[in-house]
Order: C-alpha cells, then structure tokens, then sequence
C-alpha cells in the first residue's frame, strides 16, 4: 500500500505525463506557430495555474475540458455555426422591458437611439441628454452595438421557403416570440459578439435583476463584489452551501453564462479604430479587471469554474439529444440538398463527439427526491428562467441583446433536453413525436449558445498564453 506522500507524488506524476502527452500533440498539429518549444512548455505549465482540478458538482477536472473543447469540439463547431441552417437567427429585438421603463438603444446611461428616416438602424443617431457624456463616446456605443440587419432578396426568399417546410412538421411545443410580427431574422455572422461599450448603470440593472431577484437568493444576501449592493457579500458562500444541488446548479449556470459573454467582449474588443477600418482584438486588462483572482478578490477563479460548469451541462444535452438528429427523416432545411446532407453530416461528427466525451455531469441527481417537491421545484426553476429570458428584453443595446437573447435560448434548450430523457428515449425511428420536438430556433440557439461557450474555452486559453508572457 502507498502511503499519502507516494499517492500525491505518483498523482503529481500522471499529471506532468499527461500534459506533457497533449502539450506534445498540441505542438505536432500547431504548424503556424512560430516558437514551438515556448508554446509546447506554455501548453504544459497550463496544467498548473490556479485554475485547475475537478469542478464542484460533478466528477470532471478542466484540464480534460480544455483538451477535449480546443481539439475535438472547437475546430468542427466553429465550422458548424457558419452554415446557412445555424447562421439565421430569427428574433424580436423591439419587444419592450417588462420591468422597468425602456432606457432605449444606447449603450450609455441617459442616451437613446434616434434612428434618421431613411437609412437603415445601424446608421442612426444618438441624441444624449445628459451633457456630462461625450456625443463621441456615445455615438461610438450605438455604431458598435447596433445590428446589422442586411440581407438580400434572394436570402428573403429562402426564408419563406424556410417557413413553409417547417410549417409543415409537427411542432408540439411553442413558438414563442418567433411568430411575432416583429421578429427579424438576423445573420449572426454579420453581427459577432464583441464589445459594444455597454457597460455601467445600465448593464449592472440587468445582471442585479438576474442574481438578486431570480437566482433563490433572500434579499439579505449580496453576491460578492455586486457593484449595487450595500455589502461586500460575507455570507453568499455560507449561504451557497446550504442549498440543495439544483438551485446551486441554477446560480453556477447563469454566473457561467455571465463569464462566458464577459470573455467574448475582451476577446473581441476594439483596441483601433484606424482610418476606415476597426482593429479587433484581445484586450488583457479588461479580462484581469474581470477574471485575475487578485482584482476580483478571488471571484474571478470562481466565475471561469461556472464557465466550465456550464460547458459541462450542455454538452451533456448535446449527447443526450444525438438520437433525436441520428433520425434518417430530420433534415436540416435550407433548400439546398446537397448542403443540408453536409451540414446534418458535421453536425452528427460535433454530436458523436460529445457523447465520446468519458466525464459528463450526471444530471440523474437533480429532481430526484420526493415527487410532488421535486415537481414543485422544477418548475420554480423553469418560472425562475423564464423569468430571466424576459430580464434580456431589458438589455439597452441591441447587439448584446441578441447575444443575450441566443445564448439564453440556447441554455433552455439544453435544460429542456435534460428534461425530456424518457421522452427521447421513446422517440420513433420513423415519424415525429408528440413527446419531444425541436423548433428550428430552438436548434439553431442550442448549437451557437453551445459554440460560443467552446469559443470561451478557447479564448481562455488564448489569454493564458498572453498573460504567461507578460511574466
């Protein structure tokens, strides 16, 4: 028998092996990189910065999830999402707030957006009532928060075409607000999540709402570091561990969402607006202000652990749902034979590759006591993110509220997959069910929310390797 020391040593062991192993492979399929030997020992030290170990809740350590996402997920879904079936995405962004007076379009507190006749939304004028802000500054808001709504004759016609063949499936769950009149479809690819200036009163309002009045919390307790709270938040974690698993799994869901769009917006944010042409890029200061444990007072360890919490979650509802795509008569419709059959074929490669994944989070532990409280407390749960799908009505910028909107979606499509086991499990091979059904929308949120949370891993990465430069 091994003594305490020997089994930390012989861990302490495995773990360089295995870093060393995919630090390895890393370098061997990375042909672009100018330093090799650097990036193969940035890849291994990777293994032991602080954001390491298994993840509270489930039986999963990040390191896997790291090496999983950036070299089987990653590569396909980013494909995946560029495709015409995953790239429209039909919304309704003129829906007002159901919770306080709508602020307006501009990104900056006191600002709305007064389009000009004539020319189209992302063209439009701010008008700023309070003098204290820049014009400069809150024009610059509205131009990079402002969604592109072009499209051609053609892409208008398909969709149509589009709607009819959807119209003719069984659909035994609701549209929601894809049916309003309102709704436009928007090319995501036009639009890519990055930073707009959205920030401030106006962004804190929304995210306060979502925590503090949605996440089973009591109004006694702060959230650490809430910049509107009157406390620094002491008692959150003590509070935290008293909760039973799902309505911990709730706060770690939303908190990894909220990491998830934070790490696009520094990842993709306008470092130089240059002479015509804007410079994108990632921006280290902002992602420490969010993330470093030193600036955050440890949250920022935390918040990137939801992150992967999160990932966990759906991709466990990817591989959960593989069997409802597997079915030789679902087809991802866009008019196009030849490129639906290729889409549904990648789309298959991204699903079997999640159900390949060995760690998945064991969602069979949540709802799973008494019948009539574990009834009872899914659907708060559902209320409570539903509720909270309606709070992203209220986000006073129109890119962010797309991306909002989406990833949300996207996450209640996974919940509803985990949800439905028994009915997928009954799906016939042959015909649509009355059990289970996925709307377009729904698919096309599910897959991108999904990609943008791959993009995330991803980018964490990324910023690793900068931040280990700066050393």
């Amino acid at each position: 028998m091994l003594n305490a020391t020997q089994t930390r040593g012989l861990l302490v062991l495995l773990l360089s092996l295995f870093c060393g192993h995919f630090g390895w492979g890393w370098f061997q399929n990375n042909a672009k990189s100018k330093s090799p030997q650097k990036d193969v020992i940035t890849v291994y030290l990777l293994c032991f910065l602080q954001l390491t170990g298994v993840l509270d809740d489930c039986f999963c350590d990040i390191e896997s999830i790291d090496v999983f996402n950036n070299f089987k997920i990653y590569p396909h879904i980013r494909k995946l999402v560029e495709r015409d079936f995953f790239r429209y995405y039909k919304v309704n962004l003129k829906r007002p707030c159901p919770f306080w007076p709508d602020e307006g379009q501009c990104s900056i507190k006191d600002c709305h957006v007064e389009p000009c006749p004539e020319v189209r939304v992302q063209h439009a004028w701010l008008i700023c009532f309070n003098l204290t802000i820049p014009k400069k500054e809150c024009e610059q808001a509205h131009e990079l928060g402002a969604v592109n709504s072009t499209l051609s004759n053609q892409t208008k016609e398909a969709f149509a075409d589009w709607a009819h063949h959807d119209d003719a499936q069984d659909h035994f769950c609701g549209l929601d607000d894809e049916m309003s009149p309102e709704a436009e479809h928007v090319d995501l690819l036009l639009n890519p999540e990055r930073y707009t200036g959205y920030k401030g009163p106006s962004a804190w309002r929304v995210w306060n709402s979502i925590y503090e009045e949605n996440c089973f919390k009591p109004r006694s307790v702060y959230r650490p570091l809430n910049p509107l709270a009157p406390s620094r938040g002491e008692g959150f974690y003590k509070w935290m561990e008293g909760l039973c698993l799902e309505k911990r799994v709730f706060y770690r869901l939303i908190s990894g969402l909220h990491s998830s769009i934070n790490i696009h917006l520094c990842a993709e944010y306008l470092l130089d607006e240059g002479w015509g042409k804007s410079v994108w890029g990632p921006n280290l200061h902002e992602f420490r202000q969010r993330f470093d444990p030193a600036e955050t007072k440890g949250e920022g360890t935390r918040r990137l652990k939801n992150l992967y919490f999160l990932y966990l979650i759906e991709l466990r509802a990817l591989s959960k749902v593989t069997p409802y795509f597997e079915r030789s008569f679902i087809n991802l419709y866009t008019g196009n034979s030849q490129e639906d059959s290729s889409t549904k074929e990648l789309l298959l490669q991204v699903l079997n590759e999640t159900k390949a994944f060995p760690m998945h989070f064991d969602e069979s532990s949540m709802f799973a006591g008494h019948k009539i409280e574990s009834k009872t407390l899914k659907e708060e749960f559902r209320l409570h993110f539903k509720n909270i799908s309606r709070i992203m009505d209220c986000v006073g910028c129109s890119k962010c509220r797309l991306w909002g909107t989406l990833q949300t979606q996207g996450l209640g499509t996974a919940l509803r997959i985990l949800f439905s086991e028994k009915e997928i499990k009954k799906l016939p091979e042959n015909s649509p069910s009355k059990g289970f059904q996925l709307t377009r929308q729904e698919i096309v949120a599910l897959l991108n929310g999904f990609a943008r949370l791959s993009t995330s891993i991803k980018e964490l990465h990324n910023f690793r390797t900068l931040l280990k430069d700066q050393r």
